[in-house]
């Protein structure tokens, strides 16, 4: 069975899906089709049925932060997670409906975002705030009046309040870290410091309702972490397997710690600029809260 055809069965009523199947399905076989569908909608119902105690719970109500300029992969990842869980909402959230890409307009979008819901749509007392990482459209939402004060808001009914990669920096920008062990992208570790965070150099971070992950990639090891204290271990490690999680990355390259010297250097001297920027940013972010 394909992913697609997984998602469905997992989130749609029996109904719904023996609709879908019976409209695409061959006029000529009608009887063989309802039969395949029936059968697939009884070992489904069964199995949910056993393994309830994987899958159970209140309707989870996610929203998570678009933006232009955030870095594509900080938002798929956890979504690739978020959405292998059953009885859930999730919403892609920004100011507006419009699509989002690059933060320069004048760059083509290559995988345009369109927005789900607007700010003054979503809903309030979700179990998941989201925010994605960056570089620069992070810096640009440190210093959005209208994206800060949403985020406040949420803040304080969220359940969890989370991030991946810089994303971090926006939630410390809106006074949400403060005090609170995070993580952040190994080299925006010192401006997460200027927010009032406590910078932990870690894969993913958990200090109480606040669940951040590292640079880019971590975001399905920080969604596996949040579906753990979201729902059970059992299902998050079900999750894992249902999307072959399983990483073998060709070099041992993936943090400063590991790579050779001079890669580190490269990069260093490559953002140093940006370095400096987030730094300041996040100065200035400081003394909207202070």
């Amino acid at each position: 069975m394909n992913r697609r055809k997984f998602i469905q069965l997992a989130s749609s009523s029996g109904a719904a899906l023996a609709l879908a199947k019976l409209a695409k399905a061959s006029t000529d076989e009608p009887t063989k089709v309802a039969a395949e569908v029936t059968r697939e909608e009884k070992q489904h119902s069964e199995a949910m049925n056993k393994y309830a105690e994987f899958t159970g719970g209140d309707k989870l109500i996610i929203g998570m932060l678009v933006y232009p300029g955030m870095f594509l992969q900080d938002l798929v990842g956890p979504l690739t997670v978020f959405e292998a869980l059953m009885n859930r909402d999730i919403h892609l959230v920004w100011k507006n409906l419009d699509e989002v890409g690059n933060e320069n307009p004048a760059q083509t979008k290559l995988i345009p975002i369109r927005p789900t819901t607007s700010f003054k749509d979503c809903p309030k007392n979700l179990d998941v705030l989201f925010v994605p990482g960056g570089v620069p459209g992070t810096l640009t939402m440190m210093e959005d009046p209208e994206v800060l004060s949403f985020l406040a808001e949420q803040g304080k009914s969220a359940k969890f309040i989370t991030s991946v990669c810089t994303g971090s920096l926006i939630l410390g920008a809106a006074g949400l870290l403060r005090g609170y062990n995070a993580t952040s992208y190994w080299s925006s570790l010192p401006a997460l410091a200027e927010l009032g965070a406590i910078p932990t150099k870690s894969r993913v971070v958990v200090d109480r309702n606040r669940v951040t992950g590292g640079g880019v990639t971590a975001g399905i090891d920080f969604g596996l972490k949040l579906v753990a204290l979201l729902r059970n271990e059992n299902y998050a490690k079900a999750v894992q397997l249902y999307i072959e999680y399983n990483p073998e990355p060709p070099f041992n390259a993936g943090s400063p710690e590991t790579a050779p010297p001079i890669v580190t250097q490269f990069l260093n001297e490559m953002f140093a600029g940006i370095n400096e920027s987030s730094i300041q940013t996040a100065r200035r972010a400081k003394k909207r809260f202070s």
